[in-house]
């Protein structure tokens, strides 16, 4: 098995940890080359990607990739695909499965209704529109190499190293009370779990990859700040706090985010909670990363 994950950041480390053991040749991209020093520490074999272009050394290691991860952001449009369309097979001779890691985002706004895979996209941002071409262009691809493309639909992403304890210790963390707001999460071990289970059983399809919890973001720097025994920050109204275009637009979408079909595949979540998840991270000292 040699797996090759596109964009082997945070998501994709955790990745790379899940799929690692005997016999397997785990590589990552990374568009920096101090960053291709923390991956070859961390197991992983490092190639350069711009998005541009690729480097001999990268196109000839994916002669024998059978596990595919895209976890690059799209821009435009998703750089991978852009380069796979003019000669996929050929460079991918062996693929076996294709992961792409998306985001609860192209659901839009359902006004804190639970919904799941079936529910209509009606996508608010830009960037979340292109997430959801790029997720058809997978999943297109996977059906005309007749291999299983899977989509990976994360919520908010957090574990080790970036979580509410974090940004309580170096003063960040804030406590938006915006009404009936609600989030989902997902523990970063569980999103490396879900790849390896999906690609294990060949399974493709769209996957909300997301906790058993939504609830409103401000109880998750309550609980951390519980934990810690240090005084949670004062609570801010949403609509008078100064907030980045970007922040401000995460808390234009408001639902609920279903993970019953891969539940129903059989995966287990590690972390289906915030609460037990914060006081595992807490108690093992692992969560400065």
């Amino acid at each position: 098995m040699h797996v090759m994950i596109f964009g082997c950041g945070y998501s994709g480390t955790a990745i790379a940890e899940a799929f690692a053991g005997d016999g397997v040749r785990v590589s990552g991209t990374t568009r920096s080359a101090e960053k291709m020093e923390a991956l070859r520490r961390a197991g992983i074999e490092a190639f350069l990607f711009d998005g541009e272009t690729m480097e001999e050394r990268l196109v000839e290691a994916l002669a024998d990739v059978t596990h595919l991860v895209q976890s690059i952001a799209p821009g435009k449009a998703d750089p991978l695909l852009r380069l796979l369309d003019k000669d996929g097979a050929g460079l991918l001779p062996r693929l076996e499965w294709i992961g792409y890691l998306s985001t609860v985002g192209v659901y839009g706004d359902h006004k804190g209704a639970w919904i799941d895979e079936e529910t209509p996209c009606v996508p608010v941002s830009g960037r979340s529109k292109e997430r959801l071409e790029a997720e058809e262009g997978w999943l297109a691809m996977g059906r005309a190499r007749g291999v299983p493309a899977a989509v990976l639909r994360l919520s908010g992403i957090y574990g080790p190293g970036r979580n509410a304890f974090c940004n309580l210790e170096k003063g960040t963390a804030r406590r938006l009370i915006k009404k009936d707001q609600v989030f989902n999460r997902i523990r970063v071990e569980d999103i490396g779990a879900a790849a390896r289970f999906l690609s294990a059983r060949g399974l493709g399809g769209i996957y909300n990859v997301t906790d058993d919890r939504p609830g409103p973001p401000q109880d998750v720097i309550v609980e951390a700040a519980r934990l810690m025994g240090v005084e949670p920050p004062p609570e801010q109204a949403f609509e008078t706090a100064e907030l980045t275009p970007m922040a401000r637009s995460f808390y234009g979408e408001n639902k609920r985010v279903s993970n019953a079909k891969l539940k129903a595949a059989g995966f287990e979540f590690s972390f289906p909670t915030y609460p037990m998840s914060l006081a595992q991270l807490w108690r093992d000292g692992r969560w400065r990363g």
